[in-house]
């Protein structure tokens, strides 16, 4: 069972998303780092790899910390 707080791999969209939600039988999904929140079925994700989850995280944290960078500057 998929819980709220848990990161899955959406396999229609090839995108990692945090479950936020259950909504008429859909998971409604979040970006790593905020962002708009997409539907996705239940039977269309899968646990990302580890390698995958990091990569997203860093990915997040970078686009985070130059957009920071530029309000700074």
């Amino acid at each position: 069972m998929t819980e709220i707080g848990m990161y899955v791999l959406d396999t229609k969209s090839n995108r990692i998303g945090e479950v936020m939600d259950r909504l008429n039988g859909h998971l409604q999904l979040r970006p790593i780092g905020g962002g708009v929140e997409w539907d996705c079925h239940p039977t269309d994700t899968e646990p990302p790899t580890p390698e995958a989850l990091l990569s997203e995280r860093v990915r997040s944290r970078n686009k985070t910390t130059r957009t920071r960078d530029r309000m700074n500057s």
